[in-house]
């Protein structure tokens, strides 16, 4: 299946406004650590703090928009299955269930990178 150019621009722009609001939401979630100023408290400094948070946005994201996208192919494919063969639903639960762990996967490793900046 061919994707058109439309819809790769629609996932690029989509990818790009779920980081900057995933960094915006971890920016006024940690008020403190934004306004820390460096060898004050003992923290980071404010590039590596920046860096921080940036990578805690985009893990949490684009892991996110993955899952998104996962869900959303298997979630077709599993529904179509279903019409046709409604006993595989446990199995099919499954894999829709696997394909969501992705964004829980991504913000986990949002949380560890959160704790090692506080």
């Amino acid at each position: 299946m061919k994707r058109e150019p439309q819809a790769l621009i629609l996932v690029a722009v989509l990818a790009a406004v779920a980081a900057l609001l995933a960094a915006g939401a971890t920016a006024w979630l940690l008020p403190e650590a934004s306004a820390a100023s460096p060898g004050a408290t003992g923290g980071p400094d404010s590039e590596a703090l920046a860096w921080g948070l940036v990578g805690a946005a985009l893990a949490t994201g684009l892991s996110a928009l993955g899952a998104g996208l996962a869900v959303g192919k298997l979630g077709a494919a599993a529904v179509a299955t279903l019409a046709e063969r409604p006993e595989l639903f446990g199995r099919l639960l499954i894999f829709v269930g696997l394909a969501e762990g992705i964004a829980i996967y991504g913000l986990i490793v949002s949380i560890l990178i959160l704790n090692r900046l506080a």
